[in-house]
């Protein structure tokens, strides 16, 4: 089986991508996992001009990097989304992403389908130690799972993290969440 485990930050050396450095490290044990941050892309916004919606298609001219995204997720049996809270819900290029995903979405027809049985986890981290922030992420990322038809499994909401060096007490935390994947 195969995971694939995604920074959602623009920060690639930061909190959140040792939160992935340890997720990935838990779960290649037991699974092929392959890491991505979604600031290696490159795109453009959504032009919301609707399209796909006909076509199941975009016609942007930078499609071809959204397809390589999904390529990825459709490899995948498992899907762990690690998001930080940018203004209280997923960064900017995580939402760019998912806004360029509706063709495969299954909010109208036709629309592009990756492969059914797939597990999505969402992992939410904050500086702050509000958890209902955690919450709006995780909700986030686990609608955007919905449309793409892959089952919600599990989430782990993080409070007071700001740097990388506030994982590390919660690394017992983090391992224990990686054992329900």
């Amino acid at each position: 089986m195969k995971a694939l485990v995604i920074n959602c930050s623009p920060v690639r050396t930061g909190a959140t991508a040792e939160i992935v450095k340890l997720i990935s490290g838990e779960l290649s044990t037991r699974y092929d996992t392959k890491c991505i941050c979604i600031d290696d892309y490159s795109f453009s916004f959504c032009k919301g001009c609707r399209a796909c919606h006909k076509t199941a298609s975009c016609v942007m001219d930078d499609a071809s990097v959204i397809r390589d995204i999904m390529n990825e997720f459709d490899a995948a049996d498992i899907i762990v989304s690690v998001a930080p809270s940018y203004w209280a819900d997923i960064p900017g290029q995580y939402k760019s992403f998912i806004d360029r995903c509706t063709p495969w979405c299954n909010t109208h027809e036709p629309h592009a389908k990756i492969a059914s049985g797939k597990k999505g986890y969402a992992v939410a981290l904050r500086t702050g130690p509000n958890m209902p922030e955690c919450e709006r992420l995780i909700g986030s990322i686990e609608h955007f799972y919905g449309h793409l038809e892959i089952e919600c499994a599990g989430h782990l909401g993080l409070t007071s993290i700001e740097y990388k060096e506030d994982v590390v007490p919660r690394k017992d935390e983090i391992t224990a969440f990686c054992k329900t994947i």
